[in-house]
């Protein structure tokens, strides 16, 4: 592990990529290219609670993934700690709540955030993206 991930980490790792949009920056922001939402930090939601107390998480981030395939993948590793609601059935996205963020190696999180950002880019802009990074060693 790098170090464990921050919720800045995704603020930052965000805010970096092309084109992007942030609405309501203050609280719960949504992050979007080309309008749509790749990364936002849910108000509350009945869909998402403390199994223990019914408590309704204040703490949601969604997050886009390519396909359902990738969501299946981080939803079935075990140490890490996305999860999904019914309400996301069919959605392309994983939910993580910011109290378990930590929990995410900050590599690891910095990449779903910009793969998040790839799966919601036009195709033009997600080449000049790639295109633009330094090759991989």
């Amino acid at each position: 592990m790098t170090r464990p991930a921050t919720v800045d980490d995704i603020h930052a790792t965000a805010q970096a990529m092309p084109h992007v949009t942030v609405f309501r920056p203050e609280s719960n922001p949504v992050y979007q290219v080309g309008s749509k939402s790749f990364v936002f930090f849910r108000t509350p939601r009945p869909d998402a609670v403390d199994p223990d107390t019914g408590e309704r998480y204040d703490d949601v981030i969604v997050l886009w993934v390519a396909s359902e395939g990738d969501k299946q993948a981080l939803l079935q590793d075990d140490r890490l700690p996305f999860f999904t609601t019914p309400h996301f059935d069919g959605h392309p996205s994983v939910l993580l709540r910011a109290s378990r963020v930590g929990e995410v190696d900050r590599d690891e999180l910095v990449e779903l955030v910009e793969e998040a950002w790839l799966a919601q880019a036009s195709a033009r802009r997600g080449q000049a993206w790639l295109t633009s990074r330094p090759p991989t060693p």
